[in-house]
């Protein structure tokens, strides 16, 4: 197995050789349609909830690329070029771009996401990655969204959103949800990226990694560079689902905090880095020093 090298800066690679996952644990994609036949797929276990959900092999448009190298982070074999940091998973895939010239743009509907992420709860995942871009949305909008991670949060769904890459201080009606961890890219020296934004929510409740070199699926049966805060939210879904197949009991907020490895009142705009092992070890010594008997019983995430 061959680590890239951005996943040894954040502490992956000790809980990727522990683990590929477990194939009970369910997580869903919201993004666009995947190429499910690329040969980087040869072992993975991928559902999807719609016929539209799954792209051509030979697709080339933005929604079908960016789906596919999400998917290849997550779920890829870990000999294929990809990073396949939880291979052994089920991925469970809601693609929010139902037409053709949509999926070109590269743009979601509000209701889309929405529906999306009430659909993917449904379907009993753990936890769902997105990175998307949205229009500007009206309040209306925003409560549908609003109440869709309402929703997944009261179910104990941890929701890992990419922060976006406009190069903003700023957050958004997701990135703000207390449901959601979002997540931001940095640089090879331990920076956050030029690009990637950044604001008070997303420095108190967000994590970031190092995406600079990172390599997943492409189109026509191809490996390409993949970066940018989508890389980096896909890399933090993948140790989510790791620690949670190796800690099924861990309480969301729990495992969030773990990874977090800081205060929640803390008040920079730059979330710190991930520490995934660091996190497997202290979730793991909670665990051991539980009195005989007793068992942790997950709470649920609140707004």
């Amino acid at each position: 197995m061959l680590i890239q090298l951005p996943l040894s800066r954040v502490s992956l690679a000790p809980l990727m050789a522990r683990s590929t996952g477990s194939a009970g644990l369910r997580v869903g994609l919201v993004d666009g349609p995947v190429m499910v036949s690329h040969q980087g797929f040869g072992g993975a276990r991928i559902e999807r909830l719609r016929p539209q959900d799954v792209a051509r092999p030979d697709a080339d448009d933005v929604a079908a690329v960016h789906a596919t190298s999400t998917a290849g982070v997550l779920v890829a074999d870990r000999e294929s070029g990809a990073p396949g940091i939880c291979s052994g998973v089920t991925l469970v895939t809601r693609s929010v771009f139902p037409r053709s010239g949509v999926r070109s743009a590269g743009n979601a509907s509000w209701r889309e996401l929405s529906d999306a992420l009430v659909e993917l709860t449904d379907a009993g995942v753990r936890v769902v990655n997105m990175s998307l871009s949205l229009p500007t949305g009206l309040s209306e909008q925003h409560r549908w969204v609003q109440d869709a991670l309402d929703h997944a949060a009261a179910r104990g769904v941890v929701v890992v959103a990419a922060a976006g890459n406009d190069g903003l201080v700023d957050g958004t009606v997701v990135t703000r949800h207390r449901a959601v961890v979002p997540v931001v890219s940095y640089d090879r020296h331990g920076l956050p990226g030029r690009t990637t934004n950044i604001g008070r929510s997303i420095g108190r409740r967000g994590i970031g990694v190092v995406t600079d070199g990172l390599s997943s699926l492409g189109p026509h049966g191809s490996v390409r560079p993949f970066g940018g805060t989508s890389a980096a939210a896909a890399v933090v879904t993948g140790a989510v689902a790791l620690l949670w197949s190796e800690l099924p009991h861990a309480a969301p907020e729990e495992l969030i905090s773990a990874l977090k490895g800081h205060p929640s009142r803390r008040t920079s705009v730059v979330p710190p880095l991930m520490n995934a092992w660091r996190a497997f070890e202290s979730l793991h010594g909670q665990r051991s020093r539980q009195p005989s008997g007793v068992r942790h019983r997950p709470r649920e995430m609140r707004r």
